[in-house]
């Protein structure tokens, strides 16, 4: 890898030198996973976000912050994605947008199994380049603490003389802690749409400072 991508080793990870990347949205993907009728998986995304992420000396220092469109929602049908769209779960005209931001990082070190999250014991990812980001995510006004699970996928050059920095990251969220508690009971049992949704993130970003 080139020295001029500025990468350092970290605890055994290829980090990238301190400063600031800016997110990729072309090269970006935020997605999640719901489960419909209790055993289908749905898969939506969203297409509009924008951040950055900030390495810093101490890579546990490192924050990030994101923004993302709440209009920008897909997921292959129309039909669903104006439900999802509407008052009953994102309610896109009174809250049009989501945002992120980090609190704390945690990793680095392969002995470490657990972690002390919200007062609760987590298993820690373990291996070189992964870590696990405390955070806050606000959707239609409503900020609760989410705790994601990030790998650094890599860090290189562009063909435009840039730097990239990629990364992963997934979660877990319950809508309904964020005022989305639209559903309808199964005569079977159980619902139509799950309580749990899993967040799924592919990022890229570009060394902006």
């Amino acid at each position: 890898m080139s020295e001029s991508t500025g990468v350092r080793t970290w605890n055994g990870a290829q980090l990238p030198a301190p400063g600031t990347f800016t997110i990729d949205p072309q090269h970006t993907t935020v997605g999640f996973v719901a489960r419909h009728l209790m055993v289908t998986q749905v898969r939506g995304r969203f297409d509009g976000i924008e951040g950055s992420v900030q390495i810093a000396d101490d890579p546990l220092m490192s924050r990030a912050t994101a923004r993302i469109a709440t209009a920008s929602i897909t997921t292959g049908t129309a039909d669903r994605d104006a439900h999802l769209s509407s008052a009953d779960f994102l309610d896109v005209e009174r809250f049009p947008s989501i945002t992120y931001a980090s609190r704390q990082v945690l990793g680095g070190d392969p002995d470490a199994k657990w972690d002390l999250v919200n007062g609760k014991m987590v298993r820690r990812r373990r291996g070189a380049g992964r870590f696990v980001v405390l955070g806050d995510l606000t959707i239609r006004g409503v900020t609760r603490p989410v705790t994601l699970n990030v790998s650094i996928d890599g860090v290189t050059g562009d063909p435009w003389g840039g730097e990239r920095l990629a990364l992963s990251a997934t979660g877990e969220i319950d809508r309904e802690a964020y005022d989305m508690t639209w559903n309808v009971a199964l005569e079977a049992g159980g619902w139509l749409v799950s309580q749990s949704v899993r967040l799924e993130i592919r990022a890229q970003a570009i060394r902006s400072g």
